[in-house]
């Protein structure tokens, strides 16, 4: 649906929203992520509030990371 998506030679995924106010990434590879066991992250910076991250561990089920990003997408407005 518009979204720009740039994966990189080591594995890790950047998905960014057409109007750039949200970010995905899928950052198996990332060393300052995966140090940390995070390996998604999601990123909004609302027009009309303070910017924000969602992070998700590597033991989190991709279900429930699916599950965030559909909810996200369905109330773009909050």
């Amino acid at each position: 649906l518009g979204w720009a998506i740039v994966d990189t030679p080591g594995a890790n995924l950047h998905c960014t929203s057409p109007d750039g106010r949200v970010y995905v990434g899928w950052l198996p590879e990332d060393p300052g992520s995966w140090h940390r066991g995070i390996v998604w992250r999601a990123q909004v910076r609302p027009t009309d509030a303070a910017a924000w991250t969602q992070e998700f561990g590597v033991h989190t089920p991709s279900e429930a990371v699916a599950g965030f990003l559909a909810a996200l997408v369905a109330n773009p407005t909050r």
